[in-house]
């Protein structure tokens, strides 16, 4: 019956939203805090004697729902030792082409090798540039690292690393030094 009213309305939308004062955005130069919790870039951690994290079990690219990240183990040897697993990430890429930022590689991995760091600046005119590959993920050296492979300096085990330098001895005797039995 009014239809004719519809566009009508429409317009005055459009009219009432034309002239209305709209705060400049100053993106490139004045760039905002992003929240704590932010899903943005990806980083490989690694501990802190500079080995790295990531025991290449692949559960983060079987995690993936969007198929963006592809890992290739390799073997730890007593002369190369990247890692304080058996194993270490040899391969590692994450494409961002592909890639949701969804979090979820971060959920399953084992050994908070993977997380999420802040920067969402990720664009790029290349789409080679935008398949990121190991030695761009990884974490750089602290002081105190040192570049691997070098031998485990926390400890003597897997295990030790895992408990932050302390060893399972040291955990189970009571705090009067007495072991308990």
């Amino acid at each position: 019956m009014l239809d004719w009213l519809n566009p009508v309305k429409g317009f005055g939308v459009t009219f009432h939203t034309m002239f209305k004062k709209v705060p400049t955005v100053e993106y490139p130069e004045v760039k905002r805090p992003t929240a704590p919790r932010f899903h943005g870039r990806h980083q490989l951690n690694r501990w802190p004697d500079g080995l790295e994290k990531c025991i290449g079990c692949e559960l983060c690219a079987w995690a993936c729902p969007a198929d963006a990240i592809y890992v290739e183990g390799g073997d730890n040897t007593e002369e190369e030792r990247y890692s304080p697993g058996e194993r270490y990430g040899r391969v590692y890429q994450i494409n961002y082409l592909r890639c949701i930022l969804c979090g979820l590689c971060v959920e399953a991995c084992p050994t908070r090798a993977l997380t999420m760091t802040n920067e969402y600046e990720l664009a790029d005119d290349d789409r080679e540039s935008l398949i990121w590959t190991k030695e761009q993920l990884l974490a750089g050296l602290r002081e105190g690292m040192e570049a691997p492979p070098h031998p485990m300096r926390l400890g003597d085990t897997e295990e030790d690393y895992y408990r932050s330098g302390r060893s399972a001895a040291a955990e189970r005797e009571p705090a009067g030094g007495e072991v308990a039995r």
